[in-house]
């Protein structure tokens, strides 16, 4: 018998798609140039076809005005982006699944993000961040970047919330397609800021696998 029977007591696949909780979806990035305000975009689509209720949310710009101003392509993105809402714990509270995307930052998050999460302790004091289904995204310059090391890094962080991590491993083609990566979907950008990979798929895939896991995990709490 398969997971999903045991699960659901032997109804058929259409009967489980029935009966399978509503998730709610937050879609955390961090992004310069646009390539992970894309990818989440991405996910948006992917979850929402998956039947998630999603909200994309951008993590808070922390880098002086000045750094901005004197690069175009991130004023220009900054400025595009102006009306997507910033997360805040109450969202993370919200959300019974998380997606992260962000640029690695020698191998690691960017510190935008890392400052962002330094204030999750009071959600994780109170155990309001255990059992989050997660999982993460990010690009680089070049494929040997630091793309799996930032995923692994953030995954840290992941397991100190008690938080279950559904990473898209081999479980479709779309990832080899879209570079192999197992930890999550990840994109390695040009100098002219375009993406290598094509990685649309593999992203929705991703995003998806998340949503399912996160039926499985609310359906066993309800």
């Amino acid at each position: 018998m398969s997971f999903l029977s045991k699960l659901f007591g032997g109804q058929s696949i259409e009967e489980t798609e029935k009966i399978m909780p509503k998730v709610k979806l937050a879609v955390v990035y961090y992004s310069t140039g646009g390539t992970n305000y894309q990818l989440s975009k991405w996910a948006e689509e992917g979850a929402v076809e998956a039947g998630a209720e999603v909200k994309v949310l951008k993590v808070p710009e922390t880098a002086p005005q000045s750094a901005i101003d004197g690069n175009e392509g991130w004023k220009a993105h900054i400025e595009a982006t102006k009306d997507v809402p910033e997360v805040t714990l109450n969202d993370l509270e919200w959300a019974d699944a998380i997606i992260f995307s962000v640029p690695t930052r020698f191998g690691n998050m960017p510190s935008q993000l890392k400052q962002f999460l330094d204030t999750t302790g009071g959600l994780w004091f109170n155990g309001k961040l255990a059992n989050k289904v997660v999982s993460a995204m990010t690009s680089a310059q070049n494929p040997h970047g630091g793309q799996e090391a930032t995923i692994l890094s953030l995954y840290t962080s992941m397991h100190h919330w008690g938080a279950i991590i559904a990473s898209p491993g081999y479980t479709d083609p779309v990832i080899f397609g879209a570079g192999g990566n197992p930890y999550g979907t990840s994109v390695t950008v040009d100098q002219d800021g375009k993406m290598v990979e094509d990685v649309e798929a593999a992203v929705k895939h991703q995003a998806k696998r998340t949503v399912t896991v996160a039926q499985w995990v609310k359906k066993a709490n309800q």
